[in-house]
């Protein structure tokens, strides 16, 4: 699985059958139901998917499927 399916993956596992709506408009002022919970669980999914430990700025700022994108390519991880 590429670093891409990766992150689909892990947006699909906390928000259900989400593939066909990712990508810039996906954020948490357009998904319904996305809470501080999920956003938790995205942060979590991608420290141990991508072995990193994010720093608590980018933790914050995950607050878009684009932003998460930009927060792995910020640690050398291309999707």
């Amino acid at each position: 699985m590429n670093n891409t399916e990766q992150l689909n993956a892990i947006f699909t596992e906390v928000f259900g059958d989400v593939a066909d709506h990712l990508g810039k408009d996906f954020t948490k002022d357009t998904v319904d139901g996305w809470d501080s919970v999920h956003q938790l669980n995205i942060i979590s999914l991608i420290e141990d998917r991508f072995d990193l430990m994010l720093d608590p700025e980018d933790i914050v700022a995950c607050t878009s499927y684009e932003a998460a994108r930009e927060i792995l390519h910020k640690y050398d991880v291309e999707c």
